[in-house]
């Protein structure tokens, strides 16, 4: 079987070699006509072009491939050599490379995944057109590794695009740079494989209609890697205002934070990519994210000025998991509702806060309240009056406005446990309005902070990120050997009553909260619990302590729990 698949590789090679010389020739040709533009306007999106980007707000991702047979992961489960990269998979190579020869999606329907993407509220759909396995979803003619060689013999990549402009959905293809499957990938011939990859990328953006994104997957390769400036010259010449992300070792159009919800960022665009589930790819029994956290995740990525591009990995039938239509159905549903809060805002201009994060659209202010610690919420005074609020569904809201902030007032039975939004009419446009950062009054602000266990933290998310006031930065519990502690030395014995824990999304499932007057006294329990979410306020009898701690002894099994704040307080 190797020899034959050697063989096989030899021919593709060959035959890509063959084919590709005249994709080439009219590659250098078709980019030498616009010559007298700057290479600037290849290198990034203009304004213009980004707008419907960063109006959309929220996108359809999607893995899939002959892996979804075994319910492993996408790529990475292959078990052969990455080059560039370390490890291996649990799938034996043989039989993964040789898993399209099964693959046969009778149940795949393009207009049924374009209708689920809009009924879920999602304005563009970005699929994987081939993963670092290298297997092609499309009809390339620069391999034989593709999925009209299937038993299924049809271009998915053509009924999808199809149906996405039939649907009036934006169409993005994901491509990976990175190719663990080709012969020539970065060995001594990487360059034959350059011309390789730009050669399909040159076909995806030629024989599909109008393609808006490339989504680049580059696994940290440099420019130079993929010869960059050439490529991009390419793509933006064959599909003008095309939009391309930050993986292919040029900043390009956007960020991509991954799994984890990104910062603020009004002066750049950024997009979190987050699956659904456990994994990108189709696996089975999968444990799908709870309706509060898919949106909380799109409310959050909203009130930083960015995109979430959530992902679905289907069945190795075409069909998708019931439970994940049912959750993206229901994410529709609550966009048809607040979806003005949502599409075509900025983030801002309140920092997000332990009540959640605003966005701002026209002459309104969008107050997403994620986490109530009673009736009020209090809001920094804005550079502005307000005129007016109410709740998304047209309820008058209670507020009072003074020099020092403004306090909106919603009834117990009005507040939403997934979302209360609060609209704030404003007396004018909100795009330049700005509010003061708010302070949270902890004793524990920028005091010594300290990690122990063996699940605890990363460079990234290092301990003093919990205890700062700025809830874009965070701790975060590994947790591969619980228990993870986060602690606080407050500098000397304070008095406290409560703490309030602020996570991002659901993932803590067990912890507590231990204090001590000095390092060679026992810790003492102050509070417990199980899950902490937006926001999280413990209250206790008045105690005295120096140190304070934070033990996350079990997650979600999914995820490392991220916290945003652990913030102590003295008694009023």
């Amino acid at each position: 079987m190797l020899a034959t698949r050697r063989t096989s590789r030899a021919r593709s090679t060959i035959a890509m070699a063959v084919l590709t010389l005249p994709a080439l020739m009219a590659v250098q040709t078709g980019c030498q006509a616009p010559g007298l533009r700057p290479e600037a306007e290849y290198l990034q999106a203009s304004p213009a072009d980004m707008q419907w980007f960063k109006d959309a707000r929220f996108g359809l991702f999607i893995h899939w491939g002959p892996v979804s047979i075994k319910g492993t992961e996408i790529g990475w489960s292959r078990d052969a050599e990455r080059p560039g990269r370390k490890g291996r998979g649990e799938v034996p190579v043989e039989v993964y490379d040789n898993l399209y020869k099964q693959f046969n999606p009778v149940k795949f329907n393009a207009d049924e995944w374009v209708a689920l993407a809009r009924e879920a509220g999602m304005k563009y759909l970005v699929f994987t057109t081939k993963h670092h396995d290298g297997f092609c979803m499309f009809d390339t003619k620069l391999s034989e590794y593709k999925i009209t060689n299937s038993p299924f013999k049809r271009d998915v990549c053509k009924e999808l695009a199809d149906a996405c402009h039939r649907g009036g959905l934006k169409l993005g293809w994901y491509y990976s740079p990175p190719d663990w499957h080709h012969p020539d990938y970065r060995t001594e011939n990487h360059r034959r494989y350059i011309e390789y990859m730009h050669g399909q990328l040159r076909e995806l953006c030629t024989n599909y209609g109008k393609v808006d994104i490339i989504w680049f997957d580059g696994l940290g390769g440099s420019a130079e890697d993929w010869d960059s400036r050439r490529l991009f010259k390419m793509l933006r010449t064959l599909q003008p205002g095309i939009l391309l992300n930050n993986r292919a070792g040029l900043p390009a159009d956007w960020d991509t934070p991954e799994q984890k919800i990104g910062s603020m960022a009004n002066n750049r665009a950024w997009e979190t990519c987050m699956t659904i589930g456990d994994q990108w790819a189709y696996k089975p029994d999968d444990r799908i994210k709870s309706l509060k956290e898919c949106l909380h995740a799109l409310v959050l990525c909203s009130g930083g000025s960015g995109n979430l591009l959530f992902n679905v990995g289907p069945r190795p039938d075409g069909s998708i998991e019931p439970l994940q239509v049912e959750r993206l159905k229901e994410m529709g549903k609550w966009l048809r509702a607040n979806g003005e809060s949502i599409y075509g805002t900025a983030g801002g201009p309140y920092a997000r806060d332990y009540w959640g994060v605003s966005t701002r659209k026209g002459s309104n202010v969008y107050l997403h309240v994620l986490g109530w610690e009673d009736a009020q919420v209090t809001v920094p005074a804005p550079a502005a009056k307000v005129v007016s609020a109410r709740l998304t569904n047209g309820d008058a809201v209670a507020f009072q406005q003074n020099d020092e902030g403004v306090t909106v007032t919603v009834p117990k039975e009005k507040q939403n446990a997934l979302d209360t939004v609060v609209v704030l009419e404003m007396g004018g446009p909100t795009q330049n309005l700005t509010a003061a950062r708010p302070r949270s009054g902890s004793v524990a602000l920028n005091k010594n902070a300290w990690q122990s266990g063996t699940g605890a933290g990363d460079k990234d998310n290092p301990p003093y990120h919990a205890f700062d006031d700025d809830y874009n930065t965070s701790w975060g519990a590994i947790l591969k050997e619980p228990p993870a502690c986060l602690g606080i030395d407050l500098g000397k014995v304070t008095r406290i009553d409560r703490v309030r824990l602020c996570e991002i999304l659901d993932r803590t499932r067990e912890f507590v909260v231990e204090g001590r007057a000095n390092d060679t006294d026992p810790w003492k329990k102050l509070s417990e619990g199980t899950m902490i979410g937006q926001t999280l306020t413990l209250r206790f009898p008045p105690t005295e302590v120096r140190f304070v701690r934070l033990r996350v002894s079990k997650g979600d099994g999914r995820y490392e729990p991220r916290l945003a704040e652990f913030q102590v307080f003295s008694p009023k």
